[in-house]
């Protein structure tokens, strides 16, 4: 029988995270929801471990990348299921990702997400990813920087190179692009909290945006 495992790398989510266990709680094709909790200094660990989920917590904030990295380098798959957080009971519409790659008509999904409700100052870093990912692969994908994610375990043992903190999502589709697997964007009614238009909010896409430009270096090392 195949095993679905679930992976939600967290940091600081103590508000949100439980709401969004409880609803992936209810998809009864996930086997197992592993939490990886990346140093958080709030009340993370507790409201995580509170719903009866699985929870590694690491020592202190390695980024995203390798959260994710120690969630299933351990861990026994054959679909891998990754998404954020915050994403309270929204988080529920991810059926519509893993069913399609259960099905065989794609070898993994990315969430394409609605407009947002106010501007973030998303759009240069949006920008680069999807250039990145066009420059490499010549596919023209909308979500490349979506954390919502649904991967066959062949993709993922293909994919050689995971940044440990942001990047990860657009080296992943570029490798598995690379290595022909069959993308599908998938539209979902998912809400998570928006970078708003303040410093912390333009310090936040200016860290991401100068981690995917690194990573498309690497990539370009790796070719």
């Amino acid at each position: 029988m195949s095993i679905v495992l679930a992976i939600i790398p967290v940091y600081n989510e103590g508000r949100n995270i439980t709401s969004t266990i409880n609803a992936l709680k209810k998809i009864k094709l996930i086997d197992e929801i592993l939490v990886v909790d990346d140093g958080s200094t709030d009340d993370t660990y507790e409201k995580a471990i509170s719903t009866g989920v699985n929870v590694l917590s690491l020592d202190k904030n390695h980024g995203k990348g390798y959260a994710i990295k120690e969630g299933f380098k351990k861990r026994t798959f054959d679909y891998l299921v990754l998404l954020d957080g915050d994403l309270k009971d929204t988080s529920k519409e991810i059926i519509k990702l893993i069913e399609p790659v259960i099905k065989n008509k794609a070898d993994f999904t990315v969430a394409k997400f609605p407009k947002p409700r106010k501007r973030g100052g998303f759009g240069l870093v949006k920008k680069l990813a999807k250039m990145g990912v066009l420059f490499y692969t010549n596919e023209n994908i909308e979500s490349s920087l979506s954390g919502q994610r649904v991967y066959k375990k062949d993709v993922i043992e293909c994919i050689n190179y995971i940044p440990n903190r942001f990047g990860i999502e657009v080296a992943m589709t570029i490798q598995a692009l690379k290595n022909n697997f069959e993308i599908k964007e998938v539209k979902v009614n998912m809400r998570h909290r928006e970078t708003t238009r303040n410093l912390k909010g333009f310090i936040h896409r200016g860290k991401q945006f100068m981690n995917i430009l690194v990573t498309f270096l690497m990539l370009n090392f790796r070719r």
